[in-house]
């Protein structure tokens, strides 16, 4: 019923513009009105009944003219100029003459009144929306393509809340121009005078081609103005159909690491791993899923999903089966790595060519209430995979290790530099290659400072930072899990592999960024230091002096020299270690770490 109260309306006012053009060519060309006249009649009769013919055909009546744009005024003079050069034989077939210069005004005339009419249903529309005082007042960056799309879709959807107010671009042909309607209001360096002589209260990046340099350098700018910044997809995602360019996102905290994500050799890992049998342990962690992902992108013949929570391991194993349904064989494979009778049988029944050793205990305050949980699993349960790997002879075993293991102060590092002792002394043992890769804090990963520091965001806060000066080095999860895989393809047995993350980040400088990036300044939300905790360092390391190697094997991997291992003070440790309270065991793990152990004859024995 709407539609057709809404059709009617338009139709009847369609008819009495028709009858003024008329009129209005009449008195414009022959300086009187005569309605009463048989040809006048006939003219007026016959271009409502064209004008009706060609606008059902063009659909004319089904526009949304609130949000009219250039689409539909090209159909709205397709319409009536079809309609008035239809009448122009009929008019010399009825009356043997025709006034070419009526026709002309009266077309004039359509155009105007008819146009008018409909556009006005525009301009209206923009109108309360410019009035609309709860709308966010939104600051474009990037007059391109892009930014006009986001432009458009603000203004076509009724139920967003932000309205375009003006772009900034640094092409200055563009400048005082009005794109939609939305001036350019200068270059992308005045981003803050912008924000303030517009009243700005939110910030949205359209320029999807930017390199990793440029879009830090324009959130630095945005950063000044303590207004929250959205971003449209990037030109891949766009090109691949993952996002929309309507489809702006949050800023993510790795956009601003100011370095371009790293990108490996694919075809050597497609070669290393099609049509393979391929194990992740772990596989339902941050990192862990991320490397059956980027695996599956190479068609292994089976992917085995190894890990001991069955809802983790259910969730990857239902996104991959949808993903690439009857294209790989993705088996779940319910097990913990602390049970070695457990992971012979694994290796005896699906026979893998290659492991992804992603299982482990990472939480370096946890780790240090509770060692021997961090032994169990970092070091025993890296030992049951490693040996049953060498005795099914798998071609490749990596390991993935942290900036942790190196000098550690903390249990957790401490467990995965024995891991990787272990690791390195299992390479001399078979056939099978194991290696070990390490890098840094990974953005986003359960347990991360990222998803705290969101969470304390979104409560108002405090953020809470140990300490001012605490840094570490950052990486993306993709990023961790390319090199993971790609450490596999480099591997000749008992390497170190290690990721050039380039300069350490300031955890409070990331904490502030995020903040203001959120819309809030950093007196709104708070930092709050609470001091180093437990087993953490004030900057991490991802080689040891003495494992550094000049040689890299790629542009953004380190090799360590291969160090020695404390065999014997870990063969101590696993017999002993149960024994032990929490304290004496840590003081064991640092001391193997560090290739300090001193063995007495008989294991002293302190009761819990």
């Amino acid at each position: 019923m709407v539609y057709q109260r809404r059709v009617t309306v338009l139709v009847s006012i369609d008819v009495l513009l028709v009858f003024a053009a008329v009129a209005f060519g009449q008195l414009v060309v022959e300086g009187q009105l005569e309605f009463d006249s048989l040809a006048v009649l006939a003219i007026v009769a016959g271009l409502v009944c064209s004008y009706q013919l060609f606008a059902s055909r063009n659909h004319l009546y089904k526009k949304a003219w609130s949000f009219a744009s250039i689409g539909e005024l090209m159909v709205l003079f397709q319409t009536i100029t079809l309609s008035v050069i239809s009448m122009i034989p009929i008019h010399f077939i009825t009356t043997q003459q025709v006034n070419l210069r009526l026709y002309v005004v009266i077309w004039m005339a359509l155009m105007l009144l008819i146009g008018g009419s409909r556009f006005s249903i525009r301009v209206l529309r923009d109108m309360v929306l410019l009035q609309d005082k709860s709308k966010k007042r939104t600051l474009i960056v990037g007059a391109g393509d892009a930014g006009a799309m986001v432009v458009r879709q603000l203004q076509r959807e009724h139920d967003t809340d932000l309205q375009p107010v003006v772009f900034v671009d640094d092409d200055k042909r563009k400048h005082r121009l009005e794109i939609l309607g939305v001036p350019v209001g200068g270059n992308i360096a005045n981003i803050q005078e912008t924000v303030q002589d517009y009243d700005i209260e939110h910030i949205i990046i359209a320029i999807p081609s930017l390199n990793k340099k440029e879009i830090n350098k324009i959130y630095q700018a945005c950063l000044e103005t303590n207004k929250q910044t959205q971003i449209v997809p990037k030109i891949e995602e766009l090109i691949l159909g993952k996002f929309s360019v309507h489809q702006w996102q949050d800023v993510c905290p790795e956009d601003l690491l100011a370095r371009e994500p790293i990108e490996l050799a694919t075809d050597h890992i497609a070669e290393a791993i099609s049509d393979k049998v391929v194990l992740v342990t772990g596989a339902g962690g941050s990192i862990g899923s991320e490397i059956c992902r980027q695996i599956a992108n190479f068609t292994p013949s089976k992917l085995l999903l190894l890990g001991h929570g069955e809802n983790s391991i259910y969730t990857i194993e239902m996104e991959l089966k949808e993903k690439y349904k009857e294209l790989i064989h993705i088996i779940p494979v319910i097990a913990d790595i602390q049970d070695r009778e457990r992971m012979l049988q694994v290796m005896k029944q699906y026979k893998p060519d290659i492991i992804y050793h992603a299982a482990a205990h990472k939480h370096v305050p946890l780790m240090e209430e509770n060692p021997h949980e961090a032994v169990k699993n970092n070091i025993i349960g890296t030992k049951n995979v490693a040996e049953a790997a060498a005795q099914y002879e798998v071609e490749s075993f990596v390991m993935v290790s942290t900036d942790k293991a190196v000098n550690p102060t903390s249990v957790m590092g401490a467990t995965k530099r024995v891991a990787e002792m272990i690791v390195q002394n299992m390479n001399s043992r078979g056939k099978t290659k194991f290696v070990a890769v390490r890098f840094g804090n990974v953005l986003g990963s359960r347990g991360s400072v990222i998803p705290l520091f969101k969470k304390q965001i979104g409560k108002g806060g405090p953020v809470t930072v140990t300490h001012p000066e605490m840094e570490r080095y950052f990486m993306t999860i993709p990023e961790a899990s390319r090199l993971v895989i790609q450490a596999g393809t480099l591997a000749n047995g008992g390497e170190i592999f290690v990721l050039d993350m380039g300069k350490p980040v300031k955890i409070v400088d990331l904490a502030k960024n995020l903040i203001k990036l959120s819309g809030f300044t950093t007196e709104e939300i708070g930092i709050h230091f609470t001091g180093i905790r437990p087993g953490e360092k004030l900057y991490e390391e991802l080689l040891n002096a003495n494992e550094v190697h000049e040689e890299q094997v790629h542009p953004k991997i380190h090799i360590g020299k291969a160090m020695m291992q404390d065999m014997e003070g870990i063969a101590y440790l696993l017999a002993t270690f149960m024994t032990m309270d929490g304290h004496t065991l840590a003081h064991l793990l640092l001391d193997i770490a560090h290739h300090r152990t001193v063995i007495p004859q008989k294991p002293v024995v302190i009761n819990t």
